[in-house]
């Protein structure tokens, strides 16, 4: 059951572990469900800079069988120096010479685009890093679909991942067009950030597709493990699978941000997408340690809005937003 990522030479198992959870558990329990993970066949494994010490949980969890595993991180450094830190940091909690696959993070404009392929961008260190053999396969990931398919006709990436969920199928046609010109395709964030509460349901719709390489939901315990494993042996959905998920979208369709960012620009400043996402993190990843400094730090807080009311004349899923704001706010204060 092993396919290959795009027309890369990685060979996967089609389910693969998302590193944002790992940040909850010892180092002992990563190794224990990694290792559980590995007695089943998974093979790779997805994590970035941003999860805090999940690079090096994973590290350690390996260690024995570190050339076995497929590994990718991610880096939303835009900049060549940048970029240089954060590969160096990877390799060095992930404890091997190389990675599979290194990703440029979130990108969400031209703009941005332009400046990790510009002089002195970031690609100037994933080209001479790939050169070296530091890593094998340069990719992309991002929320916003239309830009992610120019980013596909401007560089030659060899993989590309985005959320896709039953809630989540904007990415449809990229990820069409990801497949027919070989391009490794990697879903994140399956369960629309653990918005969805059938993870066996959602894992089959998804494995059910034929532009589908791999997903990699976030895994921190063994059993969680095993029944995406299970899913993943049969995709095909059963009556009360289907329904499972038809009664989340019923529930979350008028109250789940898709991060399409149509409600930009705030006259206040305030990014939306970006204080949902990770009120996303607080309220379904159990992550409120790391995610309320990060609220933070944001340039603008929620508690600024004017309820102009901008915002939801442009969100094309009429999303309450000023009512979201005054949510994730009250949370991240209390």
């Amino acid at each position: 059951m092993y396919k290959h990522l795009g027309s890369t030479d990685i060979s996967i198992y089609p389910l693969g572990i998302g590193g944002i959870p790992i940040q909850r558990v010892s180092f002992e329990d990563a190794r224990e469900v990694i290792a559980h993970a590995k007695g089943l066949g998974i093979n790779f494994i997805d994590s970035a800079q941003g999860y805090s010490d999940s690079e090096a949980k994973i590290g350690f969890a390996i260690d024995s069988h570190k050339n076995y595993w497929k590994l990718a991180s991610k880096s939303p450094a835009r900049d060549k120096k940048g970029m240089e830190e954060a590969v160096t940091n990877s390799l060095k909690k992930f404890n091997r010479d190389y990675m599979d696959l290194y990703q440029l993070h979130l990108i969400s404009s031209m703009e941005e685009l332009d400046t990790v392929l510009g002089p002195n961008g970031a690609m100037e260190t994933l080209h001479r890093y790939k050169e070296q053999g530091f890593i094998k396969h340069i990719g992309i990931t991002g929320h916003k679909p239309e830009v992610l398919i120019k980013a596909l006709d401007i560089y030659p990436f060899a993989t590309v991942q985005v959320p896709f969920n039953p809630l989540e199928t904007q990415s449809i046609e990229l990820l069409e067009y990801a497949k027919s010109k070989g391009v490794g395709t990697i879903i994140m964030k399956p369960l629309a950030g653990g918005a969805l509460t059938s993870p066996t349901a959602c894992i089959k719709y998804i494995l059910n597709q034929p532009f589908v390489d791999t997903v990699i939901p976030g895994m921190e315990s063994i059993e969680q493990v095993q029944q995406n494993f299970e899913a993943s042996q049969n995709s095909s959905l059963c009556v009360d699978e289907q329904e499972a998920i038809d009664k989340d979208i019923r529930e979350l369709k008028n109250n789940f941000c898709r991060r399409c960012e149509y409600c930009q620009p705030c006259p206040q400043g305030i990014k939306i997408h970006s204080v949902f996402t990770l009120h996303g993190y607080y309220s379904r990843y159990g992550l409120k340690d790391w995610s309320i400094p990060r609220y933070q730090g944001l340039p603008v807080l929620a508690d600024i809005c004017t309820e102009c009311g901008i915002c939801e004349t442009k969100c094309p899923y009429e999303l309450p937003i000023r009512d979201m704001l005054k949510v994730a706010h009250k949370d991240f204060s209390g």
